[in-house]
């Protein structure tokens, strides 16, 4: 362990990752290199997608994930492992959970705890047990759940020698078990993907588990299999506690494909119960899906901390940046907000990425104005809007390909058109369109962070998000004001 942390000693203080070395310097001629993000993790090489196991421990944030180390397409799935320490620098790490071929088969999603009291009886040493919660998906298309356990911090993993832990009970998709610890009952409870519903679950100690109940039946969309649950307490403004349940789902997003939705409600430790029975999206967008959130943080001003695969499986396996495919969104702090009497989540981009970034031109941004975008950085983007009625911008990259971005108090929309941004296959090019969920003021703010072929829009700090992924054939070099209505907005331009 000791070796395996001096070697991680520089991440986090500009140290460059994986994604923004070694795997630019494979890449072949035909994938551009600005594809590749610089700030959201990526693997070097083959194909990744959900997020799992996300734990935080001695000042390391631990991310692992669905990978195939055989193939840029999805394959024989293991978990991957990177490891961060500001949450904008990756290193990748060899992988964590191998697939058994000949056992109980691929590594699907699920979620990783820290076992402070040693409650699962796992420790060896000084140092708590991390127990990871997962997915066995068999040669015969069996799911079952199973545990793996580190004692060395979340370095080096063991199978559970009695996996698997809950046997199927004959559904066909019961998969990506996410676990948490239930203070007030002094219970480990499990969060669990069931077809078109969740299953709850609950145990002294990670061994044995009881069946609780479900939720999702009569609530939600169900335009499709119901993926990846999370399920955590937030802070309302006024200092109570809600619960909130995050479901991915595909298909069925709101721009088709994948996306994750979410309830608020109470949970007493065996029953969800929401608030409200209209439909909510955490993010309109086409490229946010399977987010979960990080165990360990809450002794760290208990954040709430979640990132999503960064891609839709309408084509994902096709995108054309071949030798890798798939990323993360940047790290995103959860938190509860009202809007009318309505109580809403919302989710921005860490602290830590107003840290790093440095200010590279501000100024004023009136109709037929273009600013020249920095190659070779990600950059942030802060747009001073208020309440006015429109603003509309164009994002230009070599001859004739642009991202087109629509702000409309007036229509209650955020538009973004990237019909014309380069590849534009498999359903990628389309027109995104995400409804004003909240009401714009005096204040408000729209943030743009584009990084490779990332682009994540936030207005009024992630009441409202689209997230979205493009491959032009030249990296994004000017922004233009086609419209700004009613106003000459502000903007501060940042790189990362």
């Amino acid at each position: 362990m000791q070796i395996m942390e001096q070697d991680f000693a520089t991440a986090g203080s500009g140290a460059p990752s994986v994604s923004e070395d070694c795997a630019r310097k494979a890449l072949p001629e035909r994938v551009p290199s600005h594809w590749r993000p610089r700030r959201h993790f990526s693997p070097a090489r083959n194909w990744m997608n959900d997020p799992n196991g996300m734990v935080y421990l001695d000042g390391v944030f631990h991310l692992f994930f669905q990978y195939n180390p055989g193939g840029s397409v999805w394959g024989d799935i293991h978990w991957g492992h990177a490891v961060s320490r500001d949450l904008l620098h990756w290193q990748e790490k060899p992988v964590a959970l191998a697939s058994e071929p000949d056992g109980l088969g691929m590594i699907f999603s699920g979620g990783a705890v820290v076992d402070w009291e040693n409650t699962s009886g796992f420790q060896r040493g000084e140092n708590p047990p991390v127990v990871a919660t997962f997915t066995h998906h068999d040669g015969n298309g069996v799911q079952v759940q199973s545990l793996a356990i580190s004692t060395d911090g979340g370095w080096r993993w063991e199978k559970y020698a009695d996996n698997p832990v809950i046997p199927n009970p004959g559904i066909k998709d019961f998969r990506d078990p996410k676990v948490f610890w239930h203070a007030s009952s002094r219970r480990w409870v499990m969060v669990l993907a069931a077809g078109d519903r969740v299953h709850f679950y609950r145990s002294r100690d990670l061994k044995e588990w009881e069946f609780l109940g479900d939720f999702g039946e009569k609530a939600g969309d169900h335009g499709g299999v119901w993926e990846c649950p999370d399920l955590f307490p937030l802070k309302t403004p006024e200092g109570e506690e809600r619960w909130c349940l995050l479901v991915s789902i595909n298909p069925g997003g709101p721009n088709g494909g994948s996306a994750t939705q979410y309830f608020i409600g109470d949970f007493d430790g065996e029953r969800f119960v929401p608030e409200h029975q209209e439909v909510r999206w955490l993010d309109y967008g086409t490229d946010n899906y399977a987010g979960v959130t990080w165990d360990g943080l809450q002794g760290r001003g208990d954040r709430r901390i979640l990132v999503g695969w960064m891609s839709n499986w309408d084509y994902a396996n096709k995108v054309p940046t071949e030798i890798w495919r798939g990323a993360m969104t940047l790290p995103r702090e959860l938190y509860l907000y009202r809007d009318q009497e309505r109580l809403l989540l919302g989710n921005r981009p860490v602290t830590e990425v107003q840290v790093a970034r440095t200010l590279h031109s501000e100024g004023v941004l009136e109709r037929g104005k273009v600013v020249q975008l920095p190659g070779g950085n990600a950059l942030d983007l802060s747009i001073s809007v208020g309440s006015a009625p429109e603003l509309e911008l164009e994002f230009l990259a070599g001859d004739g390909e642009r991202l087109l971005l629509t702000l409309s108090r007036e229509r209650g929309v955020l538009l973004l058109d990237r019909r014309e941004s380069g590849w534009v296959e498999e359903g990628l090019g389309r027109e995104i369109r995400a409804p004003l969920v909240h009401s714009l003021n005096r204040d408000s703010e729209l943030r743009v962070v584009i990084d490779g072929s990332a682009m994540e829009i936030f207005v009024d700090g992630g009441k409202t998000a689209l997230t979205a992924v493009f491959f032009s054939s030249e990296p994004l070099s000017r922004l233009a004001v086609l419209r700004a209505a009613g106003l000459s907005p502000a903007y501060s331009l940042y790189t990362i």
